[in-house]
């Protein structure tokens, strides 16, 4: 891969919801192969501080509906129309999930921060990996979702419950989104000293 295929993926990398995603299921194979790619991100002492969980049969139906049910209790129905409603009941029913969970190394004594940011760059490239392969996918750290997924992963002592990576097969239908970033000259200058 040169440099202009790596950026390629690099910008065209983006959240794809699980309203999106087909009524296709992800191979076993290409699941495990976007998790091996998350394994490769840099960490600090090689302590790979993280853990991932498929969570497959019944979770997909089961979080829709948890999300359906939080949601409507958390906000009015102005905020969450009945439509969005009856949308969310099966939002997650098409997607693949992956639960992430950060396992910081004790022994290591490194800074959390350190830690999570190994963490953000492993689902990072999960992220790519999908976007290589023409899938759809983004990191669902909501509320609803952290909730639903505490009480499905068995948290060992030390570890946090840090979302739902969601993977799916993109519908035909779905409309390209116009994405944009700021300029270069906003977010990078120079401090030259002699």
């Amino acid at each position: 891969m040169n440099f202009q295929e790596l950026t390629k993926v690099i910008q065209e990398r983006k959240s794809t919801y699980a309203y999106d995603y087909a009524p296709r299921k992800i191979d076993k194979e290409t699941i495990e192969n976007v998790v091996t790619n998350a394994l490769w991100a840099p960490t600090h002492m090689v302590t790979q501080p993280w853990r991932f969980v498929v969570l497959d049969g019944k979770h997909q139906e089961e979080l829709s509906q948890f999300m359906a049910s939080y949601y409507r209790k958390l906000y009015t129905e102005k905020q969450f129309s009945n439509e969005r409603y009856e949308a969310t009941k099966t939002y997650a029913n098409n997607a693949t999930l992956i639960a992430i969970v950060f396992a910081p190394n004790k022994k290591a004594k490194l800074p959390e921060w350190e830690e999570l940011a190994a963490v953000s760059c492993a689902v990072q490239n999960m992220w790519l990996s999908c976007t290589s392969l023409g899938l759809g996918s983004y990191w669902d750290s909501s509320p609803a979702t952290i909730a639903y997924g505490k009480e499905q992963v068995n948290l060992k002592e030390g570890e946090q419950f840090l979302g739902i990576f969601f993977m799916g097969h993109i519908k035909e239908d779905t409309p390209e989104v116009k994405r944009k970033r700021k300029p270069l000259t906003k977010k990078l200058s120079w401090n030259f000293k002699e």
